[in-house]
């Protein structure tokens, strides 16, 4: 029998079970797609997937965190899943110092994502943003045909609490993947990280819980045990 180590993660096991899908960002696209870490001279965050130049396959999803009609204000998402397995999650969500755990709802998908949540490196504890892209539109369809047709590449920044941003990746959509596929995806940002980039904070290991409780409800495995894109 499973183990289930909290009333909530409990309750969404059985929600997820009973829904038979995500209970957040349950309507999302997923590509194949492409991380490029940049390298550029310093400042130098402490993670080899920030700081070392070079390219690694991905999956990247984009989503709504609610299923609420197309074109409305919601917390959209984006997932990166790169080999290790390292996942990062991103929300729609201001960007500057004081509001970099807020949430923001918004309709367009080219806006900027953050993670919300802190990480810990060796040398600092940073939060990871992307800036804003061209206008790729207000529907998931949007996001597809503008991946296929011109291509779609977000540039992924980090900062401290109070720095700048600064460029440290670009992530690049590539082709479309299957609704079968985007159903059985299973992200955990708090099992699958890096050695040199892990989320920290309580709020970090509550969230892995409910993740791992939501994938059981829905019949997938869980992200930990899963081999990367």
């Amino acid at each position: 029998m499973t183990h289930v180590s909290s009333p909530a993660a409990a309750a969404a096991q059985l929600a997820a079970r009973l829904r038979g899908a995500r209970l957040l960002h349950p309507r999302g696209r997923t590509f194949t797609g492409e991380w490029e870490t940049l390298g550029t001279s310093g400042p130098w965050w402490g993670a080899a997937i920030l700081d070392e130049p070079s390219r690694r396959p991905a999956i990247v999803r984009i989503s709504k965190g609610a299923p609420t009609p197309t074109g409305w204000p919601d917390i959209l998402g984006f997932a990166v899943s790169l080999p290790g397995p390292v996942d990062l999650l991103f929300s729609s969500a201001f960007r500057p110092p004081l509001l970099r755990h807020v949430p923001r709802p918004r309709r367009n998908f080219g806006g900027s994502y953050g993670t919300i949540l802190a990480y810990r490196t060796p040398v600092a504890r940073i939060f990871l943003a992307t800036m804003p892209a061209a206008a790729v539109g207000t529907a998931l369809d949007d996001v597809v045909r503008a991946a296929t047709i011109r291509g779609v590449a977000l540039t992924v920044a980090a900062a401290t609490r109070w720095s700048r941003w600064r460029p440290v990746a670009v992530v690049r959509f590539g082709v479309p993947l299957g609704a079968d596929t985007d159903a059985t995806l299973a992200f955990n940002p708090v099992t699958n990280h890096a050695p040199d980039l892990v989320p920290v904070g309580r709020l970090q290991q509550a969230r892995g819980i409910m993740y791992r409780a939501s994938q059981r409800g829905r019949g997938v495995r869980p992200a930990e045990n899963r081999s990367g894109p």
